[in-house]
């Protein structure tokens, strides 16, 4: 009989995660190797994720970032606004035909 090897789950780390790792990585108190044992995650993970935030630290202090553009903001609220209100007027209008036909 052969043994069957149980490939494991891919494991999924969110942002905040991933940046106390990485901000523990740069601040260079603990090794690389004594953060992934603590967080039970793989050294090149860790060093990837260093990498990640150093390359990017400096879009931080770009005029207009604050970690989404409010440009993006404003006009995501108002396409749900607009779509709101279509669907509103698609509800008024269903409304209204189910009371003439008596639904």
């Amino acid at each position: 009989m052969k043994a069957t090897k149980m490939k494991a789950k891919r494991r999924r780390h969110d942002a905040k995660f991933k940046s106390l790792v990485a901000l523990e990585a740069l601040k260079g108190i603990k090794t690389i190797q004594q953060i992934a044992l603590e967080y039970d995650i793989h050294p090149a993970q860790v060093t990837a994720w260093k990498k990640t935030v150093s390359e990017r630290l400096s879009d931080v202090f770009e005029p207009g970032s604050s970690g989404g553009s409010n440009d993006d903001f404003e006009r995501e609220r108002d396409r749900l606004h607009s779509k709101i209100g279509e669907l509103t007027i698609q509800l008024d209008f269903v409304i209204k035909k189910s009371k003439q036909l008596g639904l």
